[in-house]
C-alpha cells in the first residue's frame, strides 16, 4: 500500500485479526475452550469463525491500494504480475512449512492450509483487479459465489448423490479426495476445510474487500463511505441469513452464505475502525493492534512455529516423566488458578502477550518484513 495513502485503520483491523488468530489457535487445553473461541463443528458460526474471513477481506482491501500505488510509481502490469506471483509462492511455501514443522514427511504433507488459501485468494483476486474494472470485479464475485452454490447443490457425488452437504459427503470433499488424497488435515483425513473447491467462495470473500477498497478510493465523503460500508454489510448479513434456508452458513466448506455473512460483518467492523481512526483521528487506543498489523505474516508464522515447538520440546521432570513445554506451562501456571475453560483462555492470552512482545520489539527497531 502506498505509504502516503496508508489507512491506519486497515493496519489496526489487520492486527486485531492476527491477535484473534493467535488466541484461537493457542488454547492451553483444546478440550476445554469457551464455545466462542472454537470453530463450530459444522453449520453455524462462532467468533472464532469470523477471524480468517476477516483477514481475507483485509487482503482484498490492501491489494487494491498496493496495486494502485505501484502503478502510480510507474510499475507495469508485467512487473506487477511478477511481484504477485512471487508473493503467492512465498505465502504458499510458508504455509507448507507451518504444516510440516518440525517433522518433514513429503509423503504425508498437508498441502492446504491458512497461508496457502491466503496465497491463492491473493493471487486470483489480484489477477482480477489487474485486468478488470469495477463492473468486471462484481461479475467475477457473483460468478464465483453462484457457481460454487450450483456445484455443491447439483453436481452428483458418486455413491452419495446431489445436494448432500454433510461432512465428507459433499462435492467439495469429493474433489479433495480425488486430488489431495493423503495430503489433507489429519483430523478429518477424507476432506480439508481449506480444500480446493471451497477456495472459490473464499476468493469471493477477498473480492468483497476489493469492492470495499474501490469505495474507499472513490470521491465520496468519509461519512458517505462509512455509511455505505455499514449499509452494504447489513444487506449482506440479511441476505446470508435469508439464503441460509437453502444453503447453510458453514465455514468448513465455506458456503456462499458464509462468505456473504462474514464479508458483511467484516465490512461493518472495519467501518468502525475507519471512522474512529482515519476519520476521527483517534488512533492511540489501537496502537497494540497496529504493532501486530504491520508485520502480519511474520507474526502469524512465528506464532505457529513457536506454538508447535512448545508442543514438541519435552521437559524432563524430577519424577522421571517428560511433558511438553506447552503442557508444563499450562499445568503449572494456568490450571491451578482457574476453571478449565478460563485456565485455557489464560494460557492463550499469555501466549498472545508473549508474541506481542516480539512484535513490539520488531516495531521499535523498525523491522517490517515484507512478503
Amino acid at each position: 500500500m502506498n505509504e502516503q495513502k496508508r489507512l491506519i485503520s486497515l493496519d489496526a483491523f489487520r492486527g486485531l485479526t492476527i491477535a484473534g488468530m493467535i488466541l484461537v489457535n493457542s488454547p492451553g487445553n483444546y478440550g476445554s475452550v469457551y464455545p466462542q473461541l472454537k470453530h463450530v463443528v459444522w453449520n453455524g458460526w462462532s467468533f472464532a469463525d469470523t477471524i480468517f474471513p476477516s483477514f481475507l477481506f483485509i487482503v482484498g482491501v490492501s491489494l487494491v491500494f498496493s496495486i494502485a500505488g505501484r502503478r502510480q510509481n510507474g510499475a507495469s502490469d508485467s512487473v506487477l504480475e511478477a511481484q504477485i506471483f512471487r508473493r503467492t509462492l512465498i505465502l504458499f511455501a510458508l504455509g507448507l512449512i507451518v504444516n510440516t514443522f518440525p517433522i518433514f514427511h513429503l509423503s504425508t504433507i498437508r498441502i492446504p492450509g491458512v497461508l496457502q488459501r491466503t496465497a491463492l485468494c491473493y493471487f486470483f483476486a489480484s489477477a482480477i483487479v489487474l485486468r478488470y474494472g469495477l463492473r468486471g470485479r462484481i461479475v467475477w464475485l457473483a460468478a464465483l459465489l453462484s457457481s460454487y452454490w450450483l456445484m455443491m447443490r447439483y453436481i452428483p457425488v458418486p455413491e452419495v448423490g446431489t445436494g448432500v452437504l454433510e461432512p465428507g459427503r459433499n462435492f467439495a470433499a469429493y474433489v479433495d479426495s480425488l486430488f489431495l488424497s493423503g495430503h489433507m488435515w489429519s483430523y478429518y483425513e477424507t476432506w480439508d476445510p481449506e480444500g480446493l473447491v471451497s477456495t472459490l467462495p473464499a476468493i469471493g470473500t477477498t473480492l468483497f474487500g476489493v469492492l470495499t477498497a474501490d469505495l474507499l478510493r472513490s470521491s465520496l465523503s468519509n461519512l458517505k463511505k462509512t455509511a455505505a460500508m455499514i449499509l452494504g454489510g447489513l444487506i449482506l448479513i440479511a441476505a446470508a441469513e435469508i439464503l441460509s434456508q437453502w444453503m447453510p452458513i458453514n465455514k468448513s466448506i465455506w458456503t456462499t452464505t458464509f462468505s456473504m455473512l462474514m464479508a458483511g460483518m467484516a465490512a461493518i467492523a472495519f467501518s468502525l475502525f475507519y471512522v474512529i481512526i482515519d476519520c476521527g483521528g483517534l488512533s492511540s487506543w489501537s496502537k497494540p493492534f497496529l504493532i501486530l498489523g504491520v508485520n502480519p505474516i511474520a507474526i502469524y508464522f512465528l506464532s505457529e512455529v513457536l506454538d508447535t515447538s512448545l508442543r514438541f520440546i519435552d521437559l524432563s521432570l524430577p519424577n522421571a516423566y517428560a511433558v511438553s513445554c506447552r503442557t508444563y506451562l499450562f499445568k503449572s501456571y494456568c490450571e491451578p488458578v482457574a476453571q478449565p475453560e478460563t485456565a485455557s483462555l489464560l494460557y492463550g492470552v499469555g501466549y498472545l502477550l508473549s508474541i506481542f512482545i516480539i512484535a513490539w520489539a520488531m516495531w521499535r527497531k523498525k523491522i517490517f518484513i515484507k512478503i
